[in-house]
C-alpha cells in the first residue's frame, strides 16, 4: 500500500505544474544559461517599432505602411525558411536569391510565353527548385565539396542561367491573375477575422492537446495561467495586426477600396504550420537537429547524414521556388535582377538574426518570420525618416552583426552552464 502511495505521490510531483511566476523565472534561469532562442529578435523588434512610430507615427503605423511592410517581407521571410534547414546542419546556401529568381524565370516562360496551364507552370517551378537543391545536394554530401564553394559557383552560374532564359536587360510579364492576386489582392475583412478565429483557436486546441497527452504520461505540464497568458498575447497581437489591416488604406476609396489581410499572409501561415511540423514532430526534423548538432554521432547512431543534408538543401531550393513565385507577384514581372541585389542577404540575415545558430543544431521556422520582419522594419521605416539609402544598409549590417554577436555568446554561455 505504501509503494502505491508512494508512486501515486511521485507521479503527481512528476505532472506538477508551475505556476505563472515560477514559469518567468524559470525563463530567465534559461536565458542566463545561454537559450535565447527569439528574444534578442523580439526585443529589437519592439524597440524599432517604437522608435520608428515616434519619429514618423503617422505614417509608418498607417493601414498602408503597415501592408507594404508585410509584402516588402514576404519573399525575404520564405526565403529565410529555407535557409534555417541549411543553416541548422550547419552550412550555408549563397546560391537561395539567384534559385529564386531562376524558378521565377522559368514560371513566366511557361505562363506566359509557352501558354502552358498554371498547375502545369507551378509544378515546372517547383520541380527546378528541387533539382537546384538536389544538385547542390550531392555535391556537398557526396563529394564533400564545402557548401559555400559549391553554393558560390551556383551563385553565378544561376546569375547566367536567367540571363539565357530572359536576356539581358528583357522582362517576362506575367499576367495570370491567379499569381497576381497573392500579392496584390486581399481577403475581405470577415475572412481576415475568420482567419484570426482559426489561427488562434487552432493554437489553443493543440495546445491543450499536447497538455493532456503530457498529463496522461506523467510528465510536467503547462500552468493554465501561463497557457492562458500565452493565448490573450497571442489573440491581442494578431487582433490588432486584423484590425489594422482591415482599415481603408486607399487614397480614393470612392474609385477603388482597399482593405482587409493580403492573401500572402494565409500563405505564410500555412509555411510556418507545416514546416514547424516537419522540424519538429517527425524523424526527419529530429535527425536534421541531430546532425546540425553532431554529424559524426549522429553517424554512428545510424542517421543517414549525405540523405539529410541533400534532403535540407532540397527544400531549401524548393522554397526559393516559392519565394520566386512571390517575387513575380509582386513585380507583375521578371527580369535578370529578381532575386539579386541585397536579396540573400538580407534572408541569411533574417533567419539569423530571429535566432537560428550559424552554427548549427538550433533555429526554428518562427525565427525567419520574426527575422524577416526585423529586416522588413528597418528597411520600410528608415526611408521615413531619413533619404541617405546607406544608412539603411549600415544599420542592418551592425543589426546582423550583433545578432551573430549574441549567437556566439550565447552558444559560450550554454556550453559554459552544461545547457549546449
Amino acid at each position: 500500500m505504501s509503494s502505491t502511495l508512494t508512486s501515486d505521490a511521485a507521479a503527481s510531483e512528476a505532472s506538477a505544474s508551475p505556476g505563472l511566476g515560477e514559469s518567468v523565472r524559470n525563463y530567465w534561469d534559461r536565458v542566463r544559461g545561454g537559450e535565447l532562442g527569439s528574444l534578442p529578435a523580439v526585443a529589437g523588434l519592439v524597440a524599432l517599432i517604437i522608435v520608428f512610430t515616434v519619429l514618423e507615427g503617422d505614417t509608418f503605423l498607417s493601414a498602408f505602411n503597415f501592408a507594404n511592410l508585410i509584402n516588402q517581407s514576404a519573399m525575404i521571410i520564405v526565403l529565410a525558411m529555407g535557409l534555417i534547414f541549411v543553416l541548422l546542419l550547419g552550412e550555408i546556401d549563397l546560391s537561395a536569391g539567384y534559385a529564386a529568381g531562376t524558378c521565377a524565370a522559368i514560371l513566366g516562360v511557361t505562363l506566359t510565353q509557352r501558354g502552358w496551364p498554371l498547375w502545369m507552370a507551378l509544378g515546372a517551378t517547383l520541380l527546378t527548385g528541387v533539382i537546384i537543391g538536389l544538385l547542390i545536394g550531392l555535391l556537398v554530401a557526396k563529394l564533400g565539396i564545402p557548401s559555400f564553394v559549391v553554393t558560390l559557383a551556383a551563385f553565378l552560374a544561376l546569375q547566367g542561367v536567367i540571363l539565357l532564359i530572359i536576356g539581358e536587360g528583357g522582362t517576362i510579364g506575367i499576367d495570370d491573375p491567379t499569381i497576381l492576386k497573392i500579392m496584390n489582392a486581399n481577403m475581405s475583412p470577415l475572412a481576415g477575422w475568420i482567419l484570426f478565429g482559426i489561427v488562434v483557436g487552432g493554437w489553443a486546441l493543440l495546445s491543450l492537446l499536447k497538455m493532456r497527452g503530457r498529463r496522461a504520461a506523467g510528465l510536467p505540464v503547462e500552468n493554465m495561467s501561463v497557457f492562458l497568458a500565452k493565448l490573450i498575447a497571442l489573440a491581442v497581437i494578431l487582433g490588432a495586426v486584423v484590425y489594422i489591416l482591415n482599415q481603408e488604406r486607399s487614397r480614393n476609396p470612392a474609385i477603388t477600396s482597399i482593405m482587409g489581410v493580403p492573401y500572402v499572409v494565409p500563405l505564410i501561415l500555412i509555411l510556418v504550420v507545416g514546416l514547424t511540423y516537419v522540424l519538429g514532430r517527425t524523424g526527419f526534423g529530429r535527425h536534421v537537429y541531430a546532425v546540425g548538432g553532431n554529424a559524426e554521432a549522429s553517424r554512428r547512431a545510424g542517421i543517414n547524414v549525405s540523405r539529410i543534408r541533400i534532403a535540407c538543401f532540397i527544400a531549401c531550393s524548393t522554397l526559393a521556388a516559392v519565394a520566386g513565385i512571390l517575387f513575380a507577384s509582386r513585380d507583375n514581372s521578371i527580369s535578370p535582377s529578381t532575386g539579386g541585389s541585397t536579396t540573400l542577404l538580407y534572408a541569411v540575415g533574417a533567419a539569423v538574426i530571429g535566432g537560428t545558430s550559424l552554427f548549427g543544431g538550433r533555429g526554428r521556422i518562427i525565427d525567419a518570420v520574426i527575422g524577416g520582419l526585423v529586416v522588413g522594419v528597418i528597411a520600410n521605416g528608415l526611408p521615413l525618416v531619413t533619404q541617405e539609402s546607406g544608412i539603411a544598409f549600415i544599420v542592418t549590417g551592425l543589426v546582423l552583426l550583433v545578432a551573430a554577436s549574441v549567437d556566439a555568446l550565447s552558444r559560450r554561455r550554454a556550453m559554459a552552464t552544461g545547457r549546449a
